[in-house]
């Protein structure tokens, strides 16, 4: 190949990324996100007295996530709209709240964490805004 065609193929990839990005589909809290809450983790956070202070069974963890601050650092949010990396949630079910001032044990507590699928389509969630739809 000639450094012409490899400049076009690379001009062409570079293209095609925001496109591929723009073609996730968009992640429904109550199809998506709820359903593996309320098996994986409402188990443990069922009324909101529990550890964590969270009712994640599907009528209350929307309201009991978004725009919430971490009972166990409040300067940490559970979840900000668009903003994944600065969502305490995934640093919990991705294990790295303790480098970001959290505290307490990877989620979920006593289980294999959740799949990396489960935990990108979180993630896409949050990045598209974090809609109760």
């Amino acid at each position: 190949m000639t450094l012409i065609a490899y400049a076009i193929l690379a001009a062409a990839a570079l293209a095609a990324a925001p496109a591929a990005l723009a073609q996730t589909p968009e992640i429904s809290f109550k199809a998506d996100i709820a359903p593996v809450l309320k098996v994986r983790c409402a188990t443990c956070h069922l009324t909101g007295k529990e550890a964590g202070n969270l009712a994640l069974h599907p009528r209350a963890a929307y309201d009991t996530l978004v725009g919430v601050a971490a009972s166990e650092n409040a300067r940490l949010s559970r979840v900000v709209p668009g903003k994944p990396e600065a969502s305490y949630l995934l640093m919990k079910l991705d294990g790295t709240h303790l480098d970001n001032g959290g505290s307490g044990t990877r989620m979920p507590m006593g289980a294999p964490p959740l799949d990396p699928a489960t935990r990108k389509r979180i993630r896409d969630w949050i990045v598209q805004g974090a809609k109760n739809n």
